[in-house]
């Protein structure tokens, strides 16, 4: 398939002083079909060039030279080039790729990502300030997998600590009052909160606390037992929630296993030779004024007890020389930026090849709150991810029972529906935009939500269904998709890819859930402006071999998200 934005730039930079790659991310799809196909703004021409871009995009204009079989004009709109792409020429190139079962991406060919994200705390309920966090991180895992890089998904859990330190004392006081056989989590969830309660009004229990802590680092035969406990009972409750999510991990190396005193031990030894670990107050610091952050980051308490900083430059060390990786991603939420400021620049003592540091980049994103404020496991105030996606679910089999009762298998489909749902609301917006939690906003299916995506999913399969076989490229006229609901869905299936391009330069979801929703509502368009079953057995063809293809790229988008079709709503 012809990359049209490849030939607009390679035709550009012939006449201007600009790097062919550099014009390719500044093309842009207008959002107005009327204003062509492509558009490139000379605005960042004009300080260069000292002259008003619309005199700049003339110019070019006049000095291009064009292929009529694929450019058919270029016009200039304020300090616009705006290209209109032969249709005809568009659409055989788009429809014969989306058509293709073996078309096989290349773009990250060579190079591996390094993909952290999830990490629910250890003995703690798997709450909805997790869930962006997984379902973010999900969707990027499979998106750069798609586009062909190798990826390396990573659950570093929140298995270290000092709270594990108050959650064996607190087992020790109380363990024979629970029965962790039956909803363990929330039981020991119950226990941490009465030991935290007990140690904030108690400095004696928070040092025993303390004291459990540090014992459990050294290797004590009684903490580490309860420990393995509390991880394997919390990993088989994590687990029902990643099967409904759809969450695969190929590492579940949590903070203790880079908590390794050999793997500290190194961490520690080159800081040392790096010239830049001090003391302050009896802890062990880099001071990064320099760098200009005020804060130093700590790397060893004044007790002689670990922090989770210099965890995570182990496991920096670890991930670089395991997987050799060209970005490793960190999915956190915003309220960390200052932690991965510190820990990127102290990264760059450790002697590692500077591609490793490079690649080193925080993905933050926005809080999800209630609606009556933020939410936190010490004071007990937070919704488990177990209980929103079973509510969420039986709603949707509510209004799945309304619209259609007599639908086969409302089970399953309300699953796909309600996780769906939540899966795509927590990725419908910019990611650091922090969100309050609404599930009747997020089943709506006449918004821009999940339901919305999948029901016009179904549309299209119950009109391939009308038909008793779906035409091959090779049987169609494109010509008989030259009105303008057809020439609109044609543009966005060819901009799927590049849409998933900018998805991991952004690292940013919510691209692909707006293509998504685009790509919907076009259809829908298409659907009630246009009679696809046709008494002209051509234009039937072409416009069901149409549908086909959105069917096929909704289905596709949907599942890079994370999200499962249903066949019949």
């Amino acid at each position: 398939m012809i990359n049209f934005k490849q030939e607009i730039a390679n035709k550009i930079a012939k006449v201007v002083d600009m790097n062919e790659q550099e014009i390719y991310g500044y093309i842009e799809v207008p959002k107005d079909t009327k204003n062509g196909d492509f558009a490139f703004p000379c605005f960042n021409l004009a300080k260069t060039l000292r002259k008003a871009p619309p005199m700049i995009a003339n110019e070019i204009k006049e000095k291009l030279e064009l292929d009529d079989n694929i450019i058919e004009k270029v016009e200039v709109i304020g300090g616009y080039l705006n290209f209109y792409i032969n249709q005809n020429e568009l659409a055989k190139g788009i429809l014969e790729k989306v058509s293709n079962e073996n078309v096989k991406l290349t773009i990250g060919e060579g190079k591996t990502v390094v993909i952290d994200y999830s990490a629910p705390n250890i003995a703690k309920p798997f709450h909805i300030g997790h869930l962006k966090t997984t379902v973010i991180g999900g969707a990027l895992y499979n998106i750069y997998k798609y586009l062909g890089y190798k990826v390396v998904g990573i659950n570093y859990l929140g298995d270290y600590g000092t709270q594990f330190g108050k959650l064996i004392e607190g087992y020790k006081r109380w363990g024979s009052d629970y029965d962790l056989t039956d909803d363990p989590i929330d039981k020991l969830a119950d226990i941490y909160k009465r030991i935290n309660a007990l140690a904030e009004d108690d400095e004696e229990v928070l040092n025993i606390c303390r004291d459990n802590f540090r014992l459990l680092e050294n290797g004590d035969e009684y903490c580490t037992k309860l420990w393995n406990e509390f991880k394997d009972l919390s990993l088989q409750e994590f687990q029902k929630i990643y099967d409904l999510l759809g969450s695969h991990f190929d590492s579940w190396d949590g903070e203790a296993a880079m908590a390794k005193k050999e793997r500290i031990d190194e961490v520690m030894e080159l800081l040392e030779k790096s010239g830049r670990l001090t003391e302050s107050e009896g802890a062990q610091i880099v001071d990064l004024t320099e760098q200009g952050i005020n804060t130093p980051c700590i790397v060893r308490k004044s007790d002689g007890s670990t922090i989770y900083a210099i965890r995570d430059l182990a496991a920096i060390l670890y991930r670089s020389r395991t997987y050799d990786y060209d970005k490793s991603l960190y999915v956190t939420s915003y309220e960390q930026n200052l932690h991965f400021k510190q820990v990127f620049e102290v990264a760059k003592l450790l002697g590692l090849d500077a591609k490793y540091t490079n690649g080193l980049e925080h993905v933050p994103y926005g809080m999800v709150r209630l609606p009556s404020g933020k939410m936190s496991t010490r004071k007990g105030n937070f919704v488990k991810i177990k209980d929103l996606l079973n509510d969420t679910i039986a709603e949707a089999k509510k209004i799945i029972e309304e619209k259609n009762p007599d639908l086969d298998d409302k089970d399953e489909v309300a699953k796909r529906v309600g996780v769906g749902a939540v899966i795509f609301n927590n990725l419908a917006t910019n990611r650091v935009k922090d969100e309050v939690f609404d599930i009747n906003e997020m089943l709506n299916f006449q918004g821009e939500t999940g339901p919305y995506v999948q029901y016009t999913y179904v549309r299209t399969k119950s009109v391939l269904r009308k038909v008793d076989k779906v035409p091959t490229f090779d049987e169609i006229d494109v010509e008989k998709l030259n009105d303008e609901y057809s020439k609109n869905i044609i543009k966005l299936l060819y901009n799927f890819e590049d849409m998933l391009v900018q998805v991991t330069e952004k690292e940013e979801p919510c691209l692909l859930t707006r293509y998504l929703i685009d790509l919907s509502k076009a259809f829908s368009t298409f659907y009630n402006e246009n009679k696809i079953i046709d008494d002209d057995e051509q234009v039937q063809a072409a416009r069901v071999f149409l549908t086909y293809c959105v069917s096929k790229t909704l289905k596709e988008g949907a599942n890079l998200l994370g999200m499962q079709m249903p066949e019949k709503m």
